[in-house]
Protein backbone atom coordinates (compact mmCIF):
# COMPACT_ATOMS: atom_id res chain seq x y z
CA UNK A 1 0.00 0.00 0.00
CA UNK A 2 2.80 2.44 0.87
CA UNK A 3 4.31 1.77 -2.50
CA UNK A 4 1.39 2.48 -4.40
CA UNK A 5 0.61 5.58 -2.16
CA UNK A 6 4.06 6.41 -4.02
CA UNK A 7 3.44 6.20 -6.97
CA UNK A 8 0.38 8.28 -6.79
CA UNK A 9 2.26 11.03 -5.52
CA UNK A 10 4.59 10.97 -8.49
CA UNK A 11 2.42 10.63 -11.07
CA UNK A 12 -0.01 13.84 -9.57
CA UNK A 13 3.38 16.00 -9.57
CA UNK A 14 4.14 14.99 -12.92
CA UNK A 15 0.33 15.97 -14.14
CA UNK A 16 0.94 19.61 -12.49
CA UNK A 17 4.45 20.01 -14.88
CA UNK A 18 4.02 21.75 -18.09
CA UNK A 19 3.42 20.40 -20.76
CA UNK A 20 6.39 21.78 -22.64
CA UNK A 21 8.76 20.08 -20.21
CA UNK A 22 7.72 16.93 -20.44
CA UNK A 23 8.07 17.00 -23.96
CA UNK A 24 11.63 18.31 -23.86
CA UNK A 25 12.47 14.97 -21.81
CA UNK A 26 10.83 12.87 -23.92
CA UNK A 27 12.73 14.28 -26.78
CA UNK A 28 16.25 14.07 -24.88
CA UNK A 29 15.47 10.63 -24.26
CA UNK A 30 14.77 9.55 -28.05
CA UNK A 31 18.29 11.45 -28.79
CA UNK A 32 20.63 9.66 -26.73
CA UNK A 33 23.21 7.62 -28.97
CA UNK A 34 23.36 4.29 -29.26
CA UNK A 35 25.93 2.29 -29.36
CA UNK A 36 26.42 2.17 -33.20
CA UNK A 37 26.00 5.47 -33.30
CA UNK A 38 28.68 5.83 -30.71
CA UNK A 39 31.28 3.79 -32.63
CA UNK A 40 30.56 5.35 -35.67
CA UNK A 41 31.42 8.63 -34.63
CA UNK A 42 34.42 7.14 -32.54
CA UNK A 43 35.51 5.90 -36.19
CA UNK A 44 35.31 8.92 -37.90
CA UNK A 45 37.23 10.49 -35.02
CA UNK A 46 39.99 8.36 -35.30
CA UNK A 47 40.39 8.72 -38.95
CA UNK A 48 39.96 12.31 -38.51
CA UNK A 49 42.70 12.37 -36.25
CA UNK A 50 44.95 10.34 -38.61
CA UNK A 51 44.24 12.01 -41.64
CA UNK A 52 45.67 15.55 -39.65
CA UNK A 53 48.73 13.37 -38.55
CA UNK A 54 49.57 11.48 -41.89
CA UNK A 55 49.15 15.50 -43.39
CA UNK A 56 51.00 17.03 -41.01
CA UNK A 57 54.08 14.61 -41.54
CA UNK A 58 53.74 15.07 -45.38
CA UNK A 59 53.60 18.38 -45.36
CA UNK A 60 57.06 18.51 -42.94
CA UNK A 61 58.42 15.89 -45.31
CA UNK A 62 57.88 18.16 -48.29
CA UNK A 63 59.72 21.01 -46.85
CA UNK A 64 62.39 18.39 -45.69
CA UNK A 65 62.90 17.23 -49.25
CA UNK A 66 63.27 21.40 -50.43
CA UNK A 67 65.77 21.88 -48.39
CA UNK A 68 67.54 18.77 -49.88
CA UNK A 69 67.73 21.05 -52.95
CA UNK A 70 67.81 24.63 -51.16
CA UNK A 71 70.36 25.08 -49.37
CA UNK A 72 71.46 21.62 -49.36
CA UNK A 73 72.66 20.69 -52.72
CA UNK A 74 73.13 24.31 -53.13
CA UNK A 75 75.99 24.34 -50.31
CA UNK A 76 77.20 20.88 -50.59
CA UNK A 77 78.16 21.60 -54.92
CA UNK A 78 79.06 25.53 -54.02
CA UNK A 79 81.74 23.95 -51.62
CA UNK A 80 83.31 22.38 -54.20
CA UNK A 81 83.89 24.06 -57.14
CA UNK A 82 86.47 26.96 -57.43
CA UNK A 83 85.37 30.03 -55.97
CA UNK A 84 84.45 31.93 -59.25
CA UNK A 85 81.68 29.93 -59.38
CA UNK A 86 80.39 28.97 -56.38
CA UNK A 87 77.34 31.84 -57.31
CA UNK A 88 76.36 30.31 -60.54
CA UNK A 89 76.76 26.78 -59.09
CA UNK A 90 74.79 27.66 -56.70
CA UNK A 91 72.06 29.44 -58.42
CA UNK A 92 71.52 26.26 -60.75
CA UNK A 93 70.00 24.46 -57.87
CA UNK A 94 68.06 27.62 -56.81
CA UNK A 95 66.70 28.07 -60.23
CA UNK A 96 65.20 24.72 -60.20
CA UNK A 97 62.85 25.65 -57.51
CA UNK A 98 61.10 27.87 -59.70
CA UNK A 99 60.83 26.78 -63.07
CA UNK A 100 59.94 22.92 -62.57
CA UNK A 101 57.32 24.24 -59.85
CA UNK A 102 55.56 26.12 -62.94
CA UNK A 103 55.28 23.26 -65.22
CA UNK A 104 54.80 20.97 -62.89
CA UNK A 105 51.43 23.19 -61.58
CA UNK A 106 50.83 23.28 -65.60
CA UNK A 107 51.08 19.91 -66.85
CA UNK A 108 53.81 17.76 -64.99
CA UNK A 109 51.82 16.30 -62.66
CA UNK A 110 49.28 15.21 -64.64
CA UNK A 111 52.24 13.39 -66.79
CA UNK A 112 53.62 11.75 -63.83
CA UNK A 113 50.64 10.79 -62.18
CA UNK A 114 47.18 10.87 -63.97
CA UNK A 115 46.01 7.60 -65.22
CA UNK A 116 47.42 7.22 -68.87
CA UNK A 117 49.79 4.15 -70.57
CA UNK A 118 52.34 2.58 -68.93
CA UNK A 119 55.07 5.28 -70.21
CA UNK A 120 53.11 8.29 -69.47
CA UNK A 121 50.65 9.77 -67.78
CA UNK A 122 47.20 11.36 -68.99
CA UNK A 123 45.67 14.76 -68.90
CA UNK A 124 42.91 14.47 -65.94
CA UNK A 125 45.21 16.52 -64.13
CA UNK A 126 46.23 19.54 -65.81
CA UNK A 127 46.41 22.96 -64.16
CA UNK A 128 45.72 20.99 -60.94
CA UNK A 129 42.25 20.77 -62.14
CA UNK A 130 41.11 17.85 -59.43
CA UNK A 131 44.08 17.87 -57.22
CA UNK A 132 42.17 19.25 -53.90
CA UNK A 133 41.14 17.95 -50.37
CA UNK A 134 40.04 14.95 -51.56
CA UNK A 135 42.35 11.84 -50.90
CA UNK A 136 43.90 10.31 -54.22
CA UNK A 137 44.46 6.35 -54.92
CA UNK A 138 47.96 7.04 -54.17
CA UNK A 139 47.48 7.58 -50.49
CA UNK A 140 44.02 7.43 -48.48
CA UNK A 141 44.60 9.74 -45.96
CA UNK A 142 46.11 13.25 -47.01
CA UNK A 143 44.74 15.37 -49.59
CA UNK A 144 45.62 14.99 -53.19
CA UNK A 145 46.99 18.45 -53.32
CA UNK A 146 49.66 17.29 -49.91
CA UNK A 147 50.48 14.13 -52.46
CA UNK A 148 51.10 16.64 -55.45
CA UNK A 149 53.49 19.01 -52.98
CA UNK A 150 55.64 16.13 -52.09
CA UNK A 151 55.97 14.65 -55.25
CA UNK A 152 56.82 17.93 -57.15
CA UNK A 153 59.98 18.37 -54.70
CA UNK A 154 61.37 15.36 -56.42
CA UNK A 155 61.20 16.29 -59.52
CA UNK A 156 62.84 19.86 -58.34
CA UNK A 157 66.06 18.05 -56.87
CA UNK A 158 66.48 15.24 -59.67
CA UNK A 159 67.56 17.56 -62.94
CA UNK A 160 70.10 19.87 -60.10
CA UNK A 161 71.88 16.84 -59.54
CA UNK A 162 72.75 17.19 -63.24
CA UNK A 163 74.42 19.83 -62.88
CA UNK A 164 77.05 18.96 -60.99
CA UNK A 165 78.74 17.26 -63.96
CA UNK A 166 79.08 19.79 -65.86
CA UNK A 167 79.91 22.48 -63.04
CA UNK A 168 82.16 25.76 -63.99
CA UNK A 169 81.27 25.49 -67.72
CA UNK A 170 77.79 25.19 -69.25
CA UNK A 171 75.87 28.65 -70.22
CA UNK A 172 73.06 29.46 -67.66
CA UNK A 173 70.69 29.83 -70.90
CA UNK A 174 71.72 26.31 -71.94
CA UNK A 175 71.22 24.89 -68.23
CA UNK A 176 67.57 25.95 -67.84
CA UNK A 177 66.70 25.01 -71.62
CA UNK A 178 68.54 21.52 -70.81
CA UNK A 179 66.49 20.70 -67.18
CA UNK A 180 63.71 21.62 -67.83
CA UNK A 181 63.17 19.65 -71.48
CA UNK A 182 64.54 16.90 -69.39
CA UNK A 183 62.00 17.06 -66.41
CA UNK A 184 59.64 16.89 -69.56
CA UNK A 185 60.94 13.90 -71.61
CA UNK A 186 62.50 11.71 -69.02
CA UNK A 187 61.31 12.46 -65.31
CA UNK A 188 57.98 12.82 -65.95
CA UNK A 189 57.69 9.67 -67.83
CA UNK A 190 60.12 7.48 -65.70
CA UNK A 191 57.81 9.07 -62.49
CA UNK A 192 54.61 7.49 -64.20
CA UNK A 193 56.20 4.34 -65.30
CA UNK A 194 57.64 3.57 -61.73
CA UNK A 195 55.32 5.11 -59.15
CA UNK A 196 51.93 5.90 -61.39
CA UNK A 197 48.87 4.27 -61.57
CA UNK A 198 49.53 1.41 -64.44
CA UNK A 199 53.10 2.52 -64.64
CA UNK A 200 55.03 -0.04 -66.48
CA UNK A 201 57.25 -0.35 -63.34
CA UNK A 202 55.17 -0.10 -61.07
CA UNK A 203 54.66 -3.11 -58.34
CA UNK A 204 51.72 -1.83 -56.71
CA UNK A 205 49.30 -0.71 -59.30
CA UNK A 206 49.31 -3.29 -61.90
CA UNK A 207 53.22 -2.54 -63.42
CA UNK A 208 54.04 -5.45 -65.90
CA UNK A 209 57.61 -5.42 -64.28
CA UNK A 210 57.42 -5.46 -60.70
CA UNK A 211 60.88 -2.99 -60.17
CA UNK A 212 61.08 -1.91 -56.65
CA UNK A 213 61.78 1.51 -55.65
CA UNK A 214 60.69 3.03 -52.44
CA UNK A 215 61.79 6.80 -52.83
CA UNK A 216 63.66 7.22 -56.40
CA UNK A 217 66.90 5.08 -56.65
CA UNK A 218 65.61 4.63 -60.24
CA UNK A 219 63.51 7.75 -60.57
CA UNK A 220 65.98 10.14 -59.38
CA UNK A 221 69.27 8.95 -59.15
CA UNK A 222 69.86 6.50 -61.58
CA UNK A 223 68.26 8.65 -64.12
CA UNK A 224 70.04 11.79 -63.06
CA UNK A 225 73.46 10.09 -63.09
CA UNK A 226 74.13 8.45 -66.28
CA UNK A 227 72.37 11.42 -67.88
CA UNK A 228 75.17 13.52 -65.87
CA UNK A 229 78.01 10.76 -67.54
CA UNK A 230 76.90 12.18 -71.12
CA UNK A 231 76.56 15.91 -69.88
CA UNK A 232 80.39 15.39 -68.90
CA UNK A 233 81.14 13.14 -72.00
CA UNK A 234 79.38 15.79 -74.54
CA UNK A 235 80.90 19.16 -72.85
CA UNK A 236 84.38 17.53 -72.36
CA UNK A 237 86.29 18.63 -69.96
CA UNK A 238 86.96 22.01 -68.34
CA UNK A 239 90.07 24.26 -69.23
CA UNK A 240 93.16 22.98 -67.66
CA UNK A 241 91.72 19.17 -66.52
CA UNK A 242 93.37 17.24 -65.09
CA UNK A 243 97.10 19.04 -65.23
CA UNK A 244 95.76 21.74 -63.14
CA UNK A 245 94.06 21.41 -59.61
CA UNK A 246 90.32 22.19 -59.31
CA UNK A 247 90.09 21.62 -55.28
CA UNK A 248 86.96 22.70 -53.94
CA UNK A 249 87.15 26.24 -52.64
CA UNK A 250 85.52 25.93 -49.29
CA UNK A 251 84.94 22.27 -47.87
CA UNK A 252 82.83 24.28 -44.63
CA UNK A 253 80.28 24.73 -47.10
CA UNK A 254 80.44 21.46 -48.77
CA UNK A 255 80.00 20.13 -44.98
CA UNK A 256 76.85 21.78 -44.01
CA UNK A 257 75.45 21.44 -47.29
CA UNK A 258 76.03 17.17 -46.34
CA UNK A 259 74.35 17.87 -43.37
CA UNK A 260 71.53 19.31 -44.65
CA UNK A 261 71.32 16.40 -47.21
CA UNK A 262 71.27 13.85 -44.92
CA UNK A 263 68.50 15.65 -42.50
CA UNK A 264 66.45 16.27 -45.15
CA UNK A 265 66.62 12.91 -46.78
CA UNK A 266 64.62 11.77 -44.11
CA UNK A 267 62.00 13.59 -45.61
CA UNK A 268 62.83 12.19 -49.00
CA UNK A 269 62.90 8.63 -48.00
CA UNK A 270 60.58 8.50 -44.67
CA UNK A 271 57.93 10.69 -46.70
CA UNK A 272 57.63 8.09 -49.18
CA UNK A 273 55.72 6.19 -46.68
CA UNK A 274 52.50 8.93 -47.70
CA UNK A 275 51.89 7.78 -43.72
CA UNK A 276 52.94 8.42 -40.32
CA UNK A 277 52.84 4.80 -39.29
CA UNK A 278 55.40 1.80 -38.96
CA UNK A 279 56.48 1.85 -42.75
CA UNK A 280 57.93 5.65 -41.82
CA UNK A 281 59.62 4.54 -38.94
CA UNK A 282 61.49 1.66 -41.01
CA UNK A 283 62.54 4.14 -43.90
CA UNK A 284 63.32 6.76 -41.37
CA UNK A 285 65.74 4.06 -39.41
CA UNK A 286 67.36 2.75 -42.81
CA UNK A 287 68.13 5.62 -44.22
CA UNK A 288 70.23 7.12 -40.85
CA UNK A 289 71.40 3.56 -40.91
CA UNK A 290 72.28 3.60 -44.72
CA UNK A 291 74.21 6.80 -44.92
CA UNK A 292 76.77 6.29 -41.40
CA UNK A 293 77.67 2.67 -42.67
CA UNK A 294 78.32 4.49 -45.87
CA UNK A 295 80.78 7.27 -44.21
CA UNK A 296 82.40 4.83 -42.59
CA UNK A 297 82.91 1.98 -45.96
CA UNK A 298 84.18 5.30 -47.60
CA UNK A 299 86.38 6.22 -45.25
CA UNK A 300 88.19 3.05 -44.28
CA UNK A 301 89.09 2.00 -47.92
CA UNK A 302 90.68 5.66 -48.25
CA UNK A 303 92.47 5.52 -44.98
CA UNK A 304 93.89 2.00 -46.42
CA UNK A 305 94.99 3.17 -49.47
CA UNK A 306 95.64 6.78 -49.46
CA UNK A 307 96.83 6.63 -46.08
CA UNK A 308 94.18 9.35 -44.68
CA UNK A 309 90.77 9.92 -44.06
CA UNK A 310 89.55 13.11 -45.65
CA UNK A 311 86.28 15.26 -44.74
CA UNK A 312 85.02 15.17 -48.30
CA UNK A 313 85.77 11.69 -48.20
CA UNK A 314 83.49 11.57 -45.69
CA UNK A 315 80.69 13.54 -46.98
CA UNK A 316 80.93 11.90 -49.87
CA UNK A 317 80.65 8.41 -48.65
CA UNK A 318 77.14 9.56 -46.54
CA UNK A 319 75.58 10.81 -49.72
CA UNK A 320 76.68 7.73 -51.41
CA UNK A 321 74.90 6.00 -48.70
CA UNK A 322 71.67 7.95 -48.72
CA UNK A 323 71.76 7.44 -52.54
CA UNK A 324 72.04 3.60 -52.24
CA UNK A 325 69.73 3.45 -49.57
CA UNK A 326 67.13 5.54 -51.42
CA UNK A 327 65.43 2.48 -53.79
CA UNK A 328 65.26 -0.36 -50.22
CA UNK A 329 64.78 2.31 -47.53
CA UNK A 330 61.10 0.84 -47.23
CA UNK A 331 61.87 -2.62 -47.86
CA UNK A 332 64.52 -3.81 -46.48
CA UNK A 333 65.26 -3.91 -42.38
CA UNK A 334 68.28 -1.76 -40.77
CA UNK A 335 70.87 -4.56 -40.56
CA UNK A 336 70.11 -4.98 -44.24
CA UNK A 337 70.70 -1.16 -44.85
CA UNK A 338 74.06 -1.08 -42.43
CA UNK A 339 75.39 -3.50 -45.62
CA UNK A 340 73.87 -1.65 -48.47
CA UNK A 341 75.60 1.57 -46.82
CA UNK A 342 78.63 0.26 -46.76
CA UNK A 343 78.75 -1.58 -50.14
CA UNK A 344 77.49 1.79 -51.96
CA UNK A 345 80.20 3.80 -50.11
CA UNK A 346 83.22 1.14 -51.55
CA UNK A 347 82.04 1.19 -54.85
CA UNK A 348 81.35 4.34 -55.30
CA UNK A 349 84.66 5.68 -53.84
CA UNK A 350 85.83 3.20 -56.48
CA UNK A 351 83.88 4.98 -58.97
CA UNK A 352 85.19 8.09 -57.84
CA UNK A 353 88.54 7.44 -57.67
CA UNK A 354 89.19 4.80 -60.09
CA UNK A 355 86.85 4.37 -62.82
CA UNK A 356 87.21 8.18 -63.03
CA UNK A 357 90.41 8.22 -63.83
CA UNK A 358 90.39 5.30 -66.14
CA UNK A 359 87.55 6.62 -68.73
CA UNK A 360 89.07 10.29 -68.77
CA UNK A 361 85.98 11.71 -68.03
CA UNK A 362 85.34 15.18 -66.12
CA UNK A 363 82.39 14.61 -64.40
CA UNK A 364 83.21 18.46 -62.11
CA UNK A 365 81.17 17.32 -59.18
CA UNK A 366 81.13 13.52 -59.60
CA UNK A 367 77.41 13.31 -59.96
CA UNK A 368 77.68 10.17 -62.01
CA UNK A 369 80.29 8.50 -59.55
CA UNK A 370 77.79 8.94 -56.43
CA UNK A 371 74.36 9.11 -57.78
CA UNK A 372 74.84 7.21 -61.19
CA UNK A 373 76.67 4.19 -59.45
CA UNK A 374 75.02 4.78 -56.48
CA UNK A 375 71.72 4.50 -57.39
CA UNK A 376 72.49 1.34 -59.93
CA UNK A 377 73.93 0.14 -56.75
CA UNK A 378 70.84 0.40 -54.23
CA UNK A 379 68.54 -0.57 -56.88
CA UNK A 380 70.14 -3.97 -57.53
CA UNK A 381 70.82 -4.53 -53.78
CA UNK A 382 66.78 -4.13 -52.99
CA UNK A 383 66.49 -7.05 -55.12
CA UNK A 384 68.41 -8.78 -53.15
CA UNK A 385 67.86 -7.48 -49.29
CA UNK A 386 63.56 -7.05 -49.37
CA UNK A 387 61.60 -8.55 -46.96
CA UNK A 388 58.75 -9.07 -47.32
CA UNK A 389 58.19 -8.44 -43.39
CA UNK A 390 58.98 -5.57 -43.76
CA UNK A 391 56.68 -4.27 -46.68
CA UNK A 392 54.33 -6.72 -48.13
CA UNK A 393 54.71 -6.87 -52.13
CA UNK A 394 54.14 -9.95 -53.50
CA UNK A 395 50.91 -11.64 -52.44
CA UNK A 396 50.04 -15.63 -53.17
CA UNK A 397 46.72 -15.83 -55.47
CA UNK A 398 44.97 -18.22 -53.66
CA UNK A 399 45.80 -17.56 -49.92
CA UNK A 400 46.49 -14.06 -50.08
CA UNK A 401 49.47 -14.60 -47.90
CA UNK A 402 52.69 -12.60 -48.19
CA UNK A 403 55.47 -14.05 -50.49
CA UNK A 404 59.31 -13.60 -50.72
CA UNK A 405 60.21 -9.89 -51.85
CA UNK A 406 64.55 -10.08 -52.79
CA UNK A 407 66.87 -12.62 -53.40
CA UNK A 408 67.57 -13.82 -49.69
CA UNK A 409 64.23 -13.98 -48.76
CA UNK A 410 64.08 -16.91 -51.93
CA UNK A 411 62.36 -14.52 -54.77
CA UNK A 412 65.56 -14.24 -57.17
CA UNK A 413 63.76 -13.25 -59.94
CA UNK A 414 63.26 -9.69 -58.01
CA UNK A 415 67.23 -9.09 -58.60
CA UNK A 416 66.63 -9.00 -62.44
CA UNK A 417 62.96 -6.80 -62.25
CA UNK A 418 65.43 -4.08 -60.88
CA UNK A 419 67.61 -4.82 -63.23
CA UNK A 420 64.97 -4.14 -65.66
CA UNK A 421 63.65 -0.91 -64.34
CA UNK A 422 67.65 0.42 -64.26
CA UNK A 423 68.00 -0.66 -67.68
CA UNK A 424 64.70 1.54 -68.22
CA UNK A 425 66.16 4.94 -66.35
CA UNK A 426 69.27 4.27 -67.93
CA UNK A 427 68.79 3.99 -71.52
CA UNK A 428 65.93 6.89 -71.61
CA UNK A 429 68.12 9.07 -69.31
CA UNK A 430 70.86 8.57 -71.93
CA UNK A 431 69.50 8.74 -75.27
CA UNK A 432 67.30 11.62 -73.90
CA UNK A 433 70.18 13.71 -72.66
CA UNK A 434 72.42 13.42 -75.87
CA UNK A 435 69.27 14.73 -78.04
CA UNK A 436 68.65 17.09 -75.95
CA UNK A 437 72.05 18.82 -75.99
CA UNK A 438 72.69 17.84 -79.58
CA UNK A 439 69.62 20.14 -80.05
CA UNK A 440 70.73 22.91 -77.67
CA UNK A 441 73.86 23.46 -78.97
CA UNK A 442 72.78 23.40 -82.61
CA UNK A 443 71.02 26.58 -81.63
CA UNK A 444 71.65 28.77 -78.97
CA UNK A 445 75.52 26.41 -77.50
CA UNK A 446 75.97 24.62 -74.62
CA UNK A 447 79.49 25.67 -73.59
CA UNK A 448 80.54 29.05 -72.62
CA UNK A 449 83.66 30.48 -74.27
CA UNK A 450 87.12 29.78 -73.01
CA UNK A 451 87.36 33.13 -71.80
CA UNK A 452 84.30 33.44 -69.62
CA UNK A 453 85.42 30.22 -68.05
CA UNK A 454 88.62 31.58 -67.44
CA UNK A 455 86.75 34.68 -66.00
CA UNK A 456 84.25 32.24 -64.07
CA UNK A 457 80.79 32.04 -64.34
CA UNK A 458 79.91 34.38 -61.61
CA UNK A 459 80.74 37.28 -63.54
CA UNK A 460 80.43 35.69 -67.02
CA UNK A 461 76.88 34.08 -66.65
CA UNK A 462 75.45 36.88 -63.85
CA UNK A 463 77.33 39.85 -63.25
CA UNK A 464 78.34 39.10 -59.47
CA UNK A 465 80.94 37.90 -57.32
CA UNK A 466 80.44 35.73 -54.25
CA UNK A 467 83.15 36.60 -52.61
CA UNK A 468 84.14 40.70 -52.45
CA UNK A 469 87.31 40.39 -51.87
CA UNK A 470 88.43 43.70 -52.19
CA UNK A 471 85.97 44.98 -49.94
CA UNK A 472 87.03 43.26 -47.66
CA UNK A 473 90.80 44.57 -47.74
CA UNK A 474 89.60 48.46 -48.18
CA UNK A 475 87.58 47.52 -44.71
CA UNK A 476 90.56 46.58 -43.19
CA UNK A 477 92.88 49.70 -44.30
CA UNK A 478 90.77 51.53 -42.21
CA UNK A 479 92.60 50.05 -39.02
CA UNK A 480 95.25 52.44 -38.86
CA UNK A 481 97.30 50.89 -41.50
CA UNK A 482 99.67 53.16 -43.48
CA UNK A 483 99.49 53.72 -47.04
CA UNK A 484 102.66 52.06 -48.48
CA UNK A 485 101.65 48.83 -46.14
CA UNK A 486 98.07 48.61 -47.09
CA UNK A 487 99.42 48.71 -50.87
CA UNK A 488 101.98 45.90 -50.38
CA UNK A 489 98.80 43.97 -47.98
CA UNK A 490 96.68 43.58 -51.20
CA UNK A 491 99.58 42.24 -53.60
CA UNK A 492 100.17 39.58 -50.84
CA UNK A 493 96.49 38.76 -50.90
CA UNK A 494 96.38 39.03 -54.55
CA UNK A 495 99.20 36.38 -54.74
CA UNK A 496 97.76 34.45 -52.01
CA UNK A 497 94.06 34.08 -53.88
CA UNK A 498 96.15 33.76 -56.86
CA UNK A 499 98.04 30.50 -55.79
Amino acid sequence: MNSLHKLGSLLTKLAVLPMGLIAMTISALAQTPTVEERLAAAEAAVKTAQTAGDNAWMLVCSALVLMMTGPGLALFYGGLVRKKNVLATMMQSFIMMAVITVIWAVFGYSLSFAKGSPFIGGFDFLFLKGVGAEPSAYAGTIPAQTFMIFQLMFAIITPALITGAFAERMKFSAMLLFCTLWAVIVYFPLAHMVWGDGGLLNAFLGGKVPALDFAGGTVVHISSGFSALVCALYLGKRVGYPKTPFAPHSLVLSVIGACLLWVGWFGFNAGSAVAAGSLASNAFVTTHFGAASAAIGWLVIEWIRQGKPTVLGGISGAVAGLVGITPAAGFVTPMSALAIGFIAGVVCFFAVTQLKKKLGYDDSLDAFGVHGVGGLTGALLTGVFANSAVNTVFKDTVTGAATPSGLLEGNPAQVLNQLIGAAVAIALGCAASYVILKVIDLTIGVRVTGEDEMQGLDISQHGEEGYNLDADLISAGGFGMSGGAYNESILVAAEALEK
